[in-house]
């Protein structure tokens, strides 16, 4: 039996990025791993995000716009967000300038730390909101799959999409998903599981 493949678009317009790739144990960089606040790999964590707010403080100030920082950590990485309103020309077209930011950021925080980072950048509120889109679209493709036993080809995703895209096909029963394709068109495809 063959399966029909249908196209699910992404609105292009309120794409987010985010690095998702794979980030090499970093106990054996400087004798300490990724965690909570308290221990050691939370330590790099907090340090991490400290770096990142003064990188992006000097940005701000640079660029002229005034937003305020907060700091976190969630799901064993930093997270820094800078919230301000005013701020779209800083996120751009689909999120590729929030994308170049958060990389230049990643770079100016593994300078100092000597660690590769996975810090996530937001700003006024883009990814979080993109990551609540997505998380509907993932649940409502993944529904319909189930239901008709039809496979269903999102639009191309960074690897920050189709992490959210994943995880929250992998919370409905009967149903699983899997990426296909070459970077910048690469796509999760979710079909029945079988």
């Amino acid at each position: 039996m063959s399966e029909t493949v249908s196209e699910t678009p992404v609105d292009g317009d309120a794409a987010e990025n985010g690095s998702a790739s794979a980030t090499p144990d970093t106990d054996a960089v400087n004798g300490a791993g990724r965690g909570e606040p308290g221990d050691e790999g939370g330590a790099l964590l907090i340090r991490e995000g400290d770096i990142a707010a003064d990188y992006l403080e000097r940005l701000l100030d640079i660029v002229d716009y005034d937003g305020d920082i907060d700091l976190d950590v969630e799901n064993d990485r930093a997270v820094v967000a800078i919230i301000g309103t005013g701020l779209q020309s800083l996120v751009g077209h689909r999120g590729e300038t929030l994308d170049a930011l958060q990389e230049l950021t990643r770079l100016a925080v593994a300078q100092k730390t000597g660690v590769r980072s996975r810090l996530m950048l937001d700003i006024s509120g883009h990814r979080q909101a993109r990551r609540a889109e997505l998380a509907t679209l993932a649940s409502d493709t993944a529904k319909r799959v189930a239901d008709t036993g039809e496979s269903a080809r999102l639009a191309p995703m960074n690897p920050f999409e189709r992490k959210v895209v994943h995880d929250t096909v992998a919370t409905i029963d009967g149903v699983r998903s899997e990426s296909e394709g070459e970077e910048p068109n690469r796509r999760v495809v979710v079909m029945p599981d079988r």
